[in-house]
């Protein structure tokens, strides 16, 4: 049994409590002996160092996939530039990092290696996924409103504006004044005061 336990801080032993026949002590964790810990400022070394060793995965980036030919790699990332994520819809697949996102870019990698032209994989994912998948739907019948659509709105909002400022005006009665009041707004405008 320890007859003596000394206090991290300041050195001095601490107060023994006793029980009936039996030595019990109360030992707080701060006066846990030397030998164990060393000194407090390795400790702090000690868990910054651990902390910096977790945190660091936290702030590492995505691996980028290994191309097996730079140029195959290239042409998928200009194809994948123009086809839109079914998941994210507001990011290219070149962008996005979902799931399915991940898929297409292997479809397109699979049929750039199989030898199909750009307009042949577009055609492909149109066929499969519809107009949606493309970034810049093309202008057609069934697409004109998503086209034209922006446009009609701001003219039928400048034509709500027109005719609202119009209504205003045609409430609003003509004033006519008198020829004392017209000179007496004259004089005043003249003489620059608002005062009578």
């Amino acid at each position: 049994m320890l007859d003596k336990v000394e206090s991290r801080e300041t050195g001095l032993p601490l107060r023994k409590l006793r029980s009936g026949s039996l030595g019990i002590r109360r030992v707080s964790i701060f006066s846990v002996p030397r030998c164990l810990c060393g000194d407090i400022s390795e400790m702090k070394r000690f868990l910054f160092v651990l902390l910096l060793g977790f945190g660091a995965p936290s702030i590492a980036g995505e691996a980028l996939p290994v191309a097996e030919d730079p140029v195959i790699e290239a042409r998928v990332m200009k194809l994948s530039a123009q086809l839109r994520c079914l998941v994210c819809q507001n990011q290219s697949l070149a962008d996005s990092h979902a799931g399915l996102a991940l898929d297409l870019k292997e479809q397109v990698r699979e049929q750039i290696k199989a030898g199909k032209s750009d307009d042949d994989i577009r055609s492909y994912m149109v066929a499969r996924y519809g107009d949606f998948v493309l970034y810049s739907p093309p202008v057609k019948p069934v697409t004109w409103l998503l086209w034209l659509g922006p446009f009609a709105l701001l003219v039928g909002g400048a034509a709500a504006l027109a005719r609202i400022v119009r209504r205003r005006r045609q409430r609003i009665p003509d004033a006519d004044m008198t020829p004392e009041e017209q000179a007496r707004v004259r004089a005043l405008l003249e003489s620059g005061s608002g005062e009578s």
